[in-house]
Order: C-alpha cells, then sequence, then structure tokens
C-alpha cells in the first residue's frame, strides 16, 4: 500500500507539473535576478564543492534548468534530474550544453558517491513528510565523503508544527520546521554546516520563510544507522 500512494503521489506530481510547466518556465526564468541573497548561497555552495575536490552536481528538482545552467556558469560540472518530462524538455532546449534527464529523487540513477555536490531547491516540499527520510538517505548515497548538499524549503511557523501542509496551486506541499529538517540529515550523516533564512518580503504571495540549507557529508553510515 506505501509504494502505491507513493507512486500516487509521485504521478500527480509530475501531471502536475508537466501541466505548468511552460508557465513555470515564463515565471521562474529571471528568478535570480532580483535575489541577491539566492545568488550568494548558490555561489557559496559553489566554492565548497570546488574546495572539497569538485566532481559532479546534480540539481534534483531541476524543473526547466534555469539554476542548473546558473550552476554551471559558477564552474560546476552540473546535471539536472526532474520528474517532470515536460520540465526536462523545456530545460534541453532552453540549455542544450547542459546534461538534463528524467528521474525521481528517491530512486536515482546515480552510483554511489558519485557525486561532489547535491542541490535541492524546493523540490521536497511535495514528498510525503514520511517518505522525505528516505530521499534525504538517497542524497547521502549518490555523495563523496566530503560532498555537499544544499536544500531549500518553506519553513513552518514554530517548533509545535514539525510539518505544515499548504496549498502551492501546483500541488500540495509541506513546510517544514528548520531544526527537525536539520536533524534529519544529520541522523543519515548529512552534517549542517550553514543555514540562511529569509523573511518574505511585503509582495510573496506566501508569507513563509525560506530556509536554504548547506550540509556536508560526513561519515559513513552503519547497519543500525540505515535500518
Amino acid at each position: 500500500m506505501a509504494g502505491m500512494i507513493e507512486d500516487d503521489v509521485l504521478s500527480a506530481t509530475r501531471e502536475a507539473y508537466d501541466g505548468a510547466a511552460v508557465e513555470y518556465a515564463q515565471l521562474f526564468r529571471h528568478t535570480l535576478h532580483d535575489s541577491p541573497l539566492d545568488r550568494a548561497i548558490l555561489g557559496a555552495f559553489a566554492e565548497v564543492v570546488i574546495a572539497s575536490g569538485g566532481g559532479q552536481v546534480a540539481d534534483l528538482g531541476c524543473g526547466p534548468g534555469h539554476i542548473t545552467a546558473y550552476l554551471g556558469g559558477l564552474g560546476l560540472e552540473v546535471c539536472g534530474v526532474d520528474v517532470s518530462p515536460a520540465m526536462i524538455e523545456l530545460a534541453r532546449e532552453a540549455h542544450p550544453g547542459l546534461l538534463f534527464d528524467i528521474g525521481a529523487m528517491a530512486t536515482l540513477d546515480i552510483d554511489d558517491g558519485m557525486l561532489g555536490g547535491v542541490l535541492s531547491r524546493w523540490s521536497i516540499i511535495h514528498t510525503p513528510p514520511q517518505d522525505v527520510p528516505d530521499v534525504l538517505a538517497e542524497f547521502y548515497r549518490v555523495l563523496k565523503p566530503g560532498g555537499h548538499l544544499l536544500i531549500g524549503f518553506s519553513a513552518s511557523d514554530d517548533s509545535s508544527h514539525l510539518t505544515q501542509v499548504f496549498d502551492h496551486t501546483v500541488t500540495p506541499a509541506y513546510r517544514w520546521w528548520p531544526d527537525h529538517l536539520a536533524a534529519m540529515l544529520r541522523e543519515i550523516g548529512l552534517t549542517e554546516v550553514a543555514r540562511m533564512v529569509r523573511e518574505p518580503e511585503p509582495t510573496d504571495r506566501r508569507q513563509f520563510q525560506s530556509v536554504q540549507m548547506l550540509a556536508r557529508k560526513t561519515f559513513a553510515r552503519t547497519a543500525s544507522a540505515s535500518s
């Protein structure tokens, strides 16, 4: 039954983003132009990946590929993965020099320890909370020792709400209490090294804090840690 629910959620997310792909690409194509803080954290991510030995970086939930391309411009060897075929088609058209593949974050077609960095920019928000640990474990699996994860999400209101569901317009989504997500990362061997919290602008449709958390793969998981 759990697998069926996961498949249903994944299918619903894929169909929703396929239907919204063109509008989404137009809406967010220039999102970094007006966001110096986002450019700063992406720049820091690129620097620590390179300083830790480099290697390929995967932008998971890449959408139309604009952030993937930005990371490529910062000197990273980057590829994009998204569950939506329509998004991947748009990404390939817009950025023909980069590699984009259709795929699900919980079952990546990437070898163990292959990546120097993983970017998950608001891509976990549609995953049911009970399934997020499996997704984070997959991030851990594909990172090499010392590799870095930059994960972005919307924050819940306070520590009494570890997760909160909200209307994302495209498909239902979840907010997370930042310390709770940091603890989940730490449990699987991804240690938080930095966190950027941005307050909503008065013009933002959703008055949520935005969180971008940088973590590093620090130890090999034991059998008990992975059970």
